[in-house]
């Protein structure tokens, strides 16, 4: 690209207010969390595949509104009640009653609807049963999926480069899932199993994007003179090398996602826009969070092999590292 041609922007540099905004968000994520635990009693707004209990999409043939609808159902004590799609279709998520049948719950509210509405104004689009032993095994084995995949992450950059890369990436992850999740509880975005897909697919092209720039370092260490140039400038060299690549791919991904989230209707929405999230997220992340991450690491903890080089090493011929 032409913007980027032989471009020397100064991301390293930039480092201390890049750690600003992320801490912003990441504190901005858990009091979102926190308001969500004295609100909701969770700390995120899980939808009835965690939690057990049953969503019923009905679409009705007469003009109607949620309103209406709620009022059908109890008024204040209806379960919650969002439009899905069309004018006249909407979603019922019926959490799980204390000695009442997962699938007593949907008969119940087709009941309610036909004593309200009259029998055959209304059909019942799509039917979600899920019992409460089941959710609870759903949210443990998700938080399990994205625990191994940091520790898989780990140990895959760590055989491929070296330890150190391989912490840096894994912070670099961890930053972007729990800004994504600080985003979702800040805008209390059901979290359902497409949820989680989506989050897993961000650690992937979070992932991706990082061993781009860390393979990028790798290739100009091993050039003559790599090893004596300021890791600082050999790192924000690589970073500006890899730009035209990290633009045109997340780039190209969010104009795909977008015309997703606008003509992919309501069934994919959630999943789309934690896409775009994650996408943004992770491609500052591989340039403001991994890259800064590695030289701080190097700055504090050496690069693992420093002892066994000055064994070998005269001090004047000692030279910078990445």
């Amino acid at each position: 690209m032409w913007l980027f041609r032989e471009s020397r922007y100064p991301f390293i540099q930039q480092r201390r207010k890049a750690y600003v905004v992320s801490a912003v968000l990441l504190l901005v994520g858990i009091g979102a969390m926190v308001s969500n635990v004295v609100t909701m009693g969770n700390w995120q707004n899980y939808g009835v595949d965690f939690t057990g209990g049953s969503l019923v999409q009905i679409r009705f043939n007469q003009p109607t509104t949620a309103a209406d609808l709620r009022q059908a159902l109890g008024g204040t004590q209806a379960p919650p009640i969002t439009r899905f799609g069309s004018d006249d279709e909407f979603v019922i998520r019926a959490p799980l009653a204390e000695g009442v049948d997962v699938a007593q719950i949907a008969a119940d509210l087709s009941e309610q609807i036909s004593a309200a509405y009259g029998p055959g104004t209304f059909e019942i689009e799509r039917q979600d049963l899920v019992g409460p032993k089941i959710g609870a095994e759903l949210q443990q084995k998700a938080g399990l999926a994205i625990l191994f995949s940091l520790i898989l992450t780990l140990i895959y950059i760590a055989i491929r480069f070296e330890f150190r890369f391989g912490v840096a990436a894994v912070i670099a992850t961890a930053h972007d899932v729990l800004v994504t999740l600080g985003f979702l509880a800040l805008f209390r975005v059901e979290i359902s199993l497409p949820t989680v897909a989506a989050l897993l697919t961000i650690l992937g092209y979070s992932l991706n994007d990082t061993i781009v720039v860390f393979d990028r370092i790798r290739e100009n260490l091993g050039k003559k003179g790599g090893r004596r140039e300021d890791p600082y400038e050999l790192v924000n060299r690589s970073i500006n090398e890899t730009l035209p690549r990290t633009v045109l791919t997340s780039g190209t991904t969010i104009v795909v996602l977008g015309a997703l989230l606008v003509l992919g209707g309501a069934v994919i929405r959630d999943f789309t826009m934690v896409l775009i999230l994650g996408i943004i997220i992770g491609t500052y992340s591989s340039i403001f969070v991994a890259s800064p991450a590695l030289l701080e690491i190097q700055e504090r903890w050496g690069t693992g092999d420093d002892s066994k080089k000055k064994k070998k090493r005269r001090p004047k011929e000692a030279a910078a590292t990445v």
